[in-house]
């Protein structure tokens, strides 16, 4: 459920969180379970977060365009850093894959479609599509540089 948040200085605004399971593909198609969290706020209507929960201290984290999320759930999308497309395995469900590539090496990670596809309906009709806009930020000195 989306839920109502309020910072020092802000103006409340809502969040949509989604904690999943992810796949980080590996060599030789060998794969292991991320615990992932998706989280979308009104306050930051363009963009959307992930955070992979790895074997580190702190978990990995990715900020990247709402819309590349929602249109790779159908076809492929994206440039760049980030690229996300749909996909399929013979023996189970349908998968998002996104491909996340940093300085030193690429990351390829297994979403399961339904799980984000939900998530990211959510999040359209909290804030629909060309209405992003519209969200009005709490305190523009909280938005800092890009």
């Amino acid at each position: 459920m989306p839920h109502r948040g309020c910072r020092p200085g802000d103006s409340t605004h809502t969040t949509v969180e989604r904690e999943l399971v992810c796949q980080l593909v590996l060599e030789a198609g060998r794969a292991v379970p991320v615990p992932t969290r998706l989280v979308y706020r009104t306050d930051d209507p363009y963009a959307v977060h992930v955070s992979f929960h790895t074997d580190t201290d702190e978990p990995v984290e990715w900020c990247f365009a709402r819309d590349l999320l929602v249109e790779g759930i159908f076809h492929p999308t994206g440039e760049g850093d980030v690229k996300v497309w749909p996909g399929r395995t013979r023996r189970t469900m349908d998968f998002v894959y996104l491909l996340l590539s940093g300085p030193t090496d690429d990351t390829l990670i297994q979403a399961p479609s339904r799980a984000v596809s939900a998530w990211t309906e959510r999040t359209l009709r909290l804030v629909p599509p060309g209405t992003e806009a519209e969200q009005s930020p709490c305190d523009a000195d909280d938005l800092g540089p890009g």
